[in-house]
């Protein structure tokens, strides 16, 4: 694997109402350079996901690529969840289908790609965001993220379309950082 490729960091976004607004918002100056992989679950039915990721890799610098199938993502750029995406537990980092919890009401689930991610804290720097949402997919995954060592953040009721996800999320752990849309998109570009 060239190193040039990775820089071992890994971002974990999870979306839902409003999700794909502010998801331009915060990744819309990323360079196309861009080393660190950013993976993406924003609930959203799997037949929309091809045009969902077609329209952002119009409208965005960086490369995007549709996880509907298993993959390596020690390339930077933005990997989008076509379905419950999980991390194998080894470097090289890939991603594959396995379901770790029992079936959701949403697709893809947060919780499934947040929780697959946890034993690679011990191995790369996380970092985690959990934005607008109704319900609260995503908030377990978060704070056991948050427990091995993960940077993680919820966004601010200020700014949500829907404050439920980060809501629970920080009913569940107090210590979570709460920011608004523009302070993780500064936090993101920083740390990427």
């Amino acid at each position: 694997m060239d190193k040039k490729l990775w820089s071992k960091k890994l971002v974990l976004i999870g979306a839902s109402t409003g999700g794909p607004g502010h998801l331009r918002t915060i990744l819309a100056q990323l360079p196309p350079e861009l080393k660190t992989p950013i993976v993406i679950a924003q609930h959203m039915n799997a037949i929309f996901i091809p045009s969902f990721v077609q329209q952002f890799r119009t409208e965005l610098k960086t490369e995007v690529f549709n996880l509907n199938q298993p993959l390596h993502v020690n390339k930077g750029g933005i990997y989008i969840c076509e379905k419950d995406c999980a991390f194998e537990p080894d470097l090289p980092l890939r991603i594959g289908f396995k379901n770790l919890r029992e079936s959701t009401l949403y697709n893809p689930s947060i919780d499934n790609l947040f929780l697959s991610a946890v034993p690679l804290c011990k191995k790369v720097d996380v970092m985690a965001i959990l934005l607008t949402g109704i319900g609260q997919d995503g908030a377990l995954g978060l704070k056991a993220l948050f427990e091995a060592g993960a940077k993680c953040y919820g966004e601010n009721e200020e700014s949500a379309v829907v404050y439920g996800m980060p809501k629970q999320a920080k009913e569940i752990n107090p210590e979570l950082k709460m920011l608004s849309l523009l302070e993780i998109k500064s936090v993101l570009q920083r740390f990427c």
